[in-house]
């Protein structure tokens, strides 16, 4: 106190501006820790390069035969007999099936009586002409009768024609209670059994023929537009996948499939190795056509109004903006971008949930693509 007292008036305000002074320094030391103690968000980035891209496209399909046929009856009737199963190898013309042949064996009975009857009424008109000319020539009859002899024999000739032909018709509708194999082949579908009533012209059975091999796939439209199939298509068998195949894009469907969104593909193998059996699995694998783009990994990936963006990084303020891109094609752990990108520009790969508009950013790792 005898202190204070001493310094007077000017002391006192000299050491009150001090205090002052002391506490604002206080004070704004406290202010710039508090600033230095909240971190920039911590991201990961990639720097573009705009490369070519040419993958190879892999797709599983079956073996099918170039030429199926379905086998049916010719007529309608009740299958008395089926004698080969799903799997079997058949022969051409081997009994495959057989209908109910009664109402077909009492037509050809009564062809063969129309038969009977129409070659004895021509022998008796036969006859009789040959009696009606004798007689012209000696006078003893008229020209009318004669007339009415030959026109007798021609209408009986006439009949016995038609009598042959209801008779070849008779046996041959005999003859289509048999289902024959139209070839050498194997049978892939079953469609009717013994007991069953069927019309005529219904599949019973499915036959693929012997001889070249296909191998089927169902593809995107996508792959079908860039597929480079120019050299071939290698096809290799899904259990062994040792035993391969090159083969050439034969026919194409000429619609979409509703249901898959898919076309179907049919690749003609240039030679069918015996393992590839009908119905087995096999890998089809064929290069795609090149393209110029930016291959990013999944993680760069975000969106804007619902299509696809990433975020870049401004190199000089570190500060991220959303760009919209278009994807070329995804890949097992890339995308494949096509249009909004540039090379050399900076794009967040991780941690791309904790960004906003403006924000500002410090890049922990960056690597070149």
């Amino acid at each position: 106190m005898p202190y204070l007292i001493a310094l007077g008036k000017r002391g006192l305000r000299i050491l009150r501006a001090t205090i002052w002074l002391v506490c604002l320094c206080l004070l704004a030391g406290c202010k710039e820790d508090g600033d230095a103690a909240v971190p920039l968000t911590r991201v990961k980035a990639v720097t573009t390069e705009i490369v070519e891209f040419a993958p190879t496209v892999t797709l599983t399909g079956v073996i099918a035969a170039v030429v199926q046929t379905d086998l049916s009856f010719r007529l309608g009737g009740k299958i008395a007999k089926r004698l080969v199963d799903i799997g079997d190898h058949v022969a051409k013309d081997q009994l495959l099936a057989r209908l109910d042949p009664e109402e077909q064996e009492a037509e050809l009975v009564s062809a063969r009586a129309g038969v009977s009857s129409a070659e004895a009424l021509l022998r008796q008109t036969t006859a009789s002409f040959e009696r009606q000319k004798g007689l012209l020539t000696l006078g003893n009859t008229t020209r009318r009768d004669y007339d009415q002899a030959e026109a007798a024999m021609r209408s009986a000739q006439a009949q016995l024609n038609q009598a042959h032909a209801e008779l070849t018709l008779a046996e041959n509708q005999l003859a289509y209670t048999e289902l024959h194999a139209d070839a050498d082949g194997v049978i892939t579908a079953l469609r009717a059994e013994a007991g069953q009533v069927v019309g005529q012209a219904q599949p019973i059975y499915t036959l693929a023929r012997d001889g070249p091999r296909d191998a089927v796939f169902n593809m995107h439209e996508w792959g079908l537009a860039n597929l480079a199939a120019d050299h071939g298509i290698v096809v290799t068998l899904v259990s062994d996948p040792a035993v391969r195949a090159l083969g050439d894009v034969r026919e194409i469907a000429p619609a979409v499939d509703p249901d898959t969104q898919t076309v179907r593909v049919k690749v003609g193998l240039r030679e069918s190795p015996r393992a590839m059996a009908l119905g087995a699995l096999v890998n089809g694998t064929g290069p795609m056509h090149p393209h110029k783009v930016v291959l990013l990994p999944w993680g760069a990936l975000f969106e804007i109004d619902g299509r696809p963006a990433v975020w870049a990084v401004d190199p000089r303020s570190k500060v991220v903006s959303l760009k919209p891109i278009t994807i070329l094609r995804f890949t097992r752990d890339r995308i494949a971008v096509s249009d909004g990108l540039a090379a050399g520009e900076t794009v967040v790969s991780a941690g791309v949930q904790l960004l906003r508009r403006g924000q500002q950013v410090e890049i922990v790792a960056e690597a070149g693509r």
